[in-house]
């Protein structure tokens, strides 16, 4: 058998390493002390635990952490990566055709638990490769979606299956100033004053005065003072991208018969399919850009840091590149036999059965029957 796809089998034996650990740090564009924006989140319902804006948690010594980047949002810039030319192959290409659009369920927020795909073609086919992983079984989705193992699924709307997330990316700064920012809108010229628009202060009642100043504020007619907003952060102590990929949960995945027994070099091939494209999604370099005011590097004074841990805590410091990364995955994907491409339709009948539900109850037992589900 080829050395490129048993090279890493030992981290796939039961006493093997519990996680692969990435810490990168990371540097606004503009340097250390420069602004970056971290994203905002809506209030919580009660407002006193958060009151919306930046994700900063302060401790009792002063100290503070502010989230940059979650794991869902981390995700979902990753996992795109294998529709680019390089790494297409390494996975079937899913595409749904809604309307006019053609999605690449790559970029399906829930992956294959999606309503994109659960309303298309795929549905039947996806419905049995869910209930094949409730019986311990994750090869039928692999076939279909292999980065909904990497990057987590949860089938909620339907038969309940979940696989945890294998590869967990995080961006947080340390010890951050906190900003704020105002502006001033100028007209291009007094549109009021110059009597070209009607004067608010001529209109008699208040509501309809109100709601000119408001349409007026919004087009654009006015001027519009903005006082107070985010004006980002300052990271004091740094910021870094965290990154892991779980040895220990990639090994629960297995193949089984239908009844039940577990076939090992099926279940070996998988877990080595899996693990190269878990492998490339954690060591891949990533978009500096982020959002708007938060464009990222790294800061080469602080090369990558990659640790193995193992399940005694030892910990392991080991080189890396995402050269290997990606030649253990096109071999490890030769070796599983990457499912094929599909092309299928979104079908708006299925989704307005959705919609109402009839699809989980068609999934309910019936009464002095027994429980439908196999577990």
């Amino acid at each position: 058998m080829n050395d490129d796809v048993t090279r890493y089998d030992a981290w796939l034996a039961d006493n093997g390493p519990a996680a692969l650990v990435i810490r990168e740090h990371l540097m606004p564009v503009e340097g250390k002390d420069g602004v970056l924006f971290p994203a905002t989140y809506a209030a919580a319902e009660d407002k006193s635990k958060f009151s919306g804006g930046y994700n900063i948690d302060v401790f009792s010594d002063g100290t503070n952490v502010c989230l940059v980047d979650s794991v869902g949002s981390q995700a979902n810039r990753i996992e795109p990566i294998f529709a680019e030319p390089e790494y297409a192959g390494l996975i079937p290409q899913v595409v749904v055709r809604a309307g006019n659009e053609s999605i690449n369920l790559l970029k399906a927020g829930h992956r294959a638990g999606d309503a994109l795909v659960r309303c298309s073609g795929l549905q039947t086919e996806l419905h049995e490769a869910f209930r094949a992983v409730l019986k311990g079984n994750a090869e039928p989705l692999a076939q279909i979606t292999p980065t909904s193992l990497v990057f987590g699924v949860w089938d909620s709307r339907d038969t309940q299956a979940k696989l945890p997330r294998l590869v967990a990316s995080t961006i947080r700064a340390f010890n951050v100033k906190k900003l704020m920012r105002s502006a001033q809108f100028v007209p291009a010229t007094e549109y009021v004053k110059n009597g070209i628009l009607t004067n608010p202060e001529t209109v008699t009642e208040a509501k309809e005065r109100t709601k000119l100043e408001k349409a007026y504020a919004e087009r654009g007619f006015i001027h519009v003072p903005a006082t107070g907003s985010h004006g980002g952060v300052i990271a004091e102590g740094g910021v870094r991208r965290d990154a892991t990929l779980s040895l220990a949960a990639l090994r629960l995945l297995s193949v089984r018969e239908a009844n039940g027994t577990m076939t090992s070099d099926r279940t070996q091939s998988l877990r080595r399919y899996i693990l190269g494209l878990s492998l490339v999604a954690l060591t891949a370099r990533q978009s500096a850009y982020l959002r708007q005011g938060c464009n990222l590097v790294p800061d080469n004074e602080k090369p990558r840091e990659f640790t193995l841990v193992h399940a005694d805590g030892r910990r392991e410091r080991i080189d890396f590149p995402h050269r290997d990364a990606l030649i253990f995955a096109q071999a490890a994907a030769k070796a599983f036999k990457v499912g094929e491409n599909r092309t299928v339709d979104f079908d708006t009948k299925l989704a307005e059965q959705d919609v109402k539900g009839e699809a989980a109850e068609a999934e309910k037992p019936a009464k002095g029957r027994g429980n439908r589900r196999s577990s």
